[in-house]
């Protein structure tokens, strides 16, 4: 078998088959001097050769924290390969992960628990790959951003698919900013970048976006581009409009991302926007909702609605969850989550004036 170090394509397949070619850092110049650095099996950076140190915007594309959310790693995978094949000119700083390899290899969402529940320290004790993982994604992402003087113009990506039909296909999860304003110009982006809808957190969590946002001060996102599918079975034109605009934010200079300069976008609109209401959470074995399985995100329902329900292990109820007012809707349903971890979100629309923007 070929070694990566002599090949310098295909990436994220040495990764996935033979992760020991990456115990070390790997560091190398292309012809077009784009400076190259594999910190591990799985995650690369690229340099421009125009890369003044400390200038100009870091960007971070993650992907794969689930292993079965194929089109991001899939678009992913393409943006690494023309980079490294100089059919694509870089003008960022870059860095790629590819997350959860193993999971990617079973087509499963993860080996032994969710990746996005493993941040802001929440590895501890590190006691499985996926643990490991997330420590090591988290020390190379502080480090990454650490390089950059200014964060305002720094961006993370955390992209994924969801597991359940939507009424907004794509949909990104602002994370909690501490009072800090949203920022406009990346909700404008978003929507350029096909992005129909956004929600805004409320509360610290655990997830990817919410640590980097939190820790490294930069723009940062869960991004849900369509729904969970098989490698090779996505339709890349569900996927052409955030493919293009993720291209684009690292083959030009990112800083262009301001709202002057996306008022020519096709659609200069901001995604629909939603505040988190509840965070419901399962707290014991029989835990029931109270729709169909194949109910879809952003399924609306009214005050009282029960969503869902617990039990004791004589069928006894323990506590019941209801709609605390009326057009709230569901979001990230699933039942079968380990106990104290969240099972169900529900979301309320909001409007542009309720909102603080950093304009």
């Amino acid at each position: 078998m070929s070694l990566f170090a002599s090949q310098r394509t295909e990436f994220l397949h040495h990764s996935r088959t033979a992760p020991e070619q990456f115990t070390h850092t790997q560091e190398w110049w292309l012809p077009n001097q784009t400076q190259v650095v594999v910190h591990a099996a799985g995650i690369i950076e690229f340099i421009p050769s125009e890369y003044e140190k400390g200038k100009g915007s870091h960007v971070l594309y993650s992907c794969g924290v689930h292993g079965n959310e194929t089109a991001p790693i899939e678009i992913c995978n393409d943006l690494v390969e023309a980079l490294l094949a100089q059919t694509v000119t870089l003008t960022v700083r870059l860095m790629v992960q590819f997350a959860n390899l193993p999971a990617m290899d079973i087509a499963q969402r993860f080996i032994s628990e969710n990746m996005n529940r493993l941040f802001c320290g929440a590895h501890e004790p590190q006691h499985n790959a996926e643990r490991v993982r997330a420590a090591q994604l988290e020390q190379l992402t502080i480090a990454f951003f650490a390089q950059a003087d200014d964060p305002s113009i720094c961006y993370h990506y955390d992209l994924h698919t969801a597991i359940k039909d939507s009424a907004y296909p794509r949909f990104a999860v602002y994370p909690f900013l501490h009072d800090k304003a949203y920022s406009k110009a990346q909700l404008l982006w978003l929507a350029k970048a096909g992005i129909q809808a956004v929600l805004f957190s409320e509360s610290p969590t655990t997830t990817y976006s919410y640590f980097s946002s939190l820790q490294c001060s930069v723009h940062s996102f869960t991004v849900e581009l369509g729904k969970v599918k098989p490698f090779g079975q996505n339709d890349i034109a569900d996927f052409a409009q955030a493919r293009t605009a993720l291209f684009d934010l690292v083959s030009v200079d990112s800083s262009h991302v301001t709202d002057s300069s996306l008022q020519g976008a096709t659609d200069p609109s901001l995604p629909v926007l939603f505040r988190i209401k509840q965070m419901i959470l399962r707290h014991a074995e029989d835990f029931k909702f109270h729709f169909s399985d194949d109910t879809p995100n952003f399924t609306a329902f009214n005050q009282g609605d029960v969503l869902a329900s617990e039990y004791d292990e004589y069928g006894a109820l323990l506590q019941s969850y209801t709609c605390v007012q009326d057009a709230e809707a569901i979001v990230f349903p699933n039942a079968n989550v380990t106990l104290g971890q969240r099972a169900l979100l529900t979301v309320v629309p909001v409007t542009e004036q309720e909102c603080t923007f950093d304009v």
